[in-house]
């Protein structure tokens, strides 16, 4: 069988893809931005899907950072809100990551319990992309959706990771094709401004989506999700995993 590579949103769908598949949670704005950031710098993260879960897992941890929001409202106790661009400013990575969001904690919750699964963002899309041709027949990419909306900047992140996959010489379905077709050649700030970008600017937190543009495709590394923990590998050199073609920022 030819491998596969399908597009889908919302924590929901996870269920279509628990076995068989390698399952990519994607929230560009801005929860997988925001754990990718975190263990990038040598933080733990956990993403958790309440923000009950969030106090319960923050009990057994030592001294945790709680950062997150719900409908964009920073929970009682939690001492940063769902911001890459604040964590990264930050200097107190020996305190583990506790990340609750609407939307995108709660599909990188589901994913955990597939049989493979990876969280991405625009700053690690390429070095999934060729982490998952190297291992995964069958892929799915997965956007955390808002409000019943598969948001433009996560079609366009899954968009990017399926065109290097059908470069690999995967098959599509005809509506993720069609996905890679209205996104595989736009340039990275052709969603700003929809309702996401929108949202950053009228709230004060311009910062993150200056962050978000700023860091694009600047980390090779793949972050897969390991017992409820955001973890960090380095890929296999590229030489190894074939040339490929895609989008290169």
């Amino acid at each position: 069988m030819q491998n596969r590579v399908v597009i889908d949103c919302f924590p929901d769908s996870v269920r279509h893809y628990r076995r068989g598949y390698a399952v990519v949670a994607v929230d560009v704005v801005r929860a997988t931005t925001t754990a990718i950031t975190a263990a990038a710098s040598g933080r733990r993260c956990f993403p958790v899907p309440t923000p009950e879960a969030a106090m319960q897992l923050a009990r057994r941890l030592h001294d945790p950072l709680l950062a997150g929001e719900q409908s964009g409202i920073m929970p009682h106790g939690f001492e940063i809100n769902n911001s890459p661009a604040r964590l990264a400013a930050r200097h107190d990575i020996e305190r583990p990551l506790v990340l609750l969001s609407s939307s995108g904690t709660r599909l990188c919750c589901r994913a955990a319990r597939c049989d493979a699964s990876f969280i991405a963002c625009l700053r690690n899309y390429i070095s999934t992309a060729r982490h998952l041709a190297r291992h995964f027949p069958a892929i799915a990419l997965i956007g955390a959706g808002s409000k019943n909306e598969f948001r433009e900047e996560d079609q366009m992140c899954c968009a990017w990771i399926a065109q290097y996959l059908l470069d690999y010489g995967y098959c599509a379905d005809p509506d993720t094709l069609q996905i890679v077709r209205r996104w595989s050649d736009k340039p990275v700030d052709s969603w700003i401004t929809n309702k996401s970008a929108t949202y950053l600017k009228n709230s004060g937190q311009i910062d993150d989506l200056e962050f978000i543009l700023a860091h694009v495709a600047d980390l090779d590394a793949v972050f897969p999700l390991i017992n409820g923990e955001v973890m960090m590998h380095s890929p296999l050199p590229r030489s190894a995993a074939g040339d490929g073609a895609g989008k290169e920022i």
